[in-house]
């Protein structure tokens, strides 16, 4: 009984990895291949002017980041969306650049906004980075008071 509960377990195991394991064996542009990227960035608010901030990322894409905020919209369903251009230099000096990206974010309080989609579109960058294209997205907080957001990411990578 034990043995059969154990293999069990472990097909129920394997069968789940198989499940929760993102499907990144996808080529872009026909000839490549992608990997899974994860980490945070964690930014401080108004840093360069008003509507920049600077800050890291750990993980996959470590480096600095800011983040321009170009457009906020409140929207009828009660959540704020957020236009941001993304720039990120990577702790061996390679660029990654980004297309536009929106964060739609649910309000806690008049200053704390909890993220609710954030999707970004990475499209090139210089060095290792000059022909890869990827895809991430985002869960995190704004602390408009304090000036500080982190974010976790999760998504893919592809090289060309």
């Amino acid at each position: 009984m034990k043995s059969q509960f154990l293999s069990r377990g472990a097909a129920l195991v394997a069968v789940m990895t198989v499940l929760a394991a993102p499907a990144f064996s996808e080529t872009v542009e026909g000839s490549g291949s992608c990997h899974a990227i994860a980490g945070t960035f964690s930014t401080n608010l108004g840093v360069v002017d008003q509507n920049t901030s600077l800050g890291s990322v750990t993980g996959d894409l470590r480096g600095a980041v800011a983040a321009t905020i170009l457009n906020v919209t409140q929207n009828s369903d009660g959540t704020v969306s957020f236009l941001v251009q993304h720039h990120l230099v990577t702790e061996t000096g390679d660029t990654i650049t980004f297309d536009l990206a929106t964060a739609v974010a649910v309000p806690l309080s008049p200053t704390l906004f909890a993220v609710r989609s954030y999707p970004v579109h990475i499209n090139g960058g210089t060095g290792r980075y000059a022909k890869t294209r990827g895809d991430f997205t985002n869960i995190g907080e704004v602390d408009l008071g304090s000036g500080k957001a982190v974010f976790r990411y999760t998504g893919h990578l592809c090289s060309t």
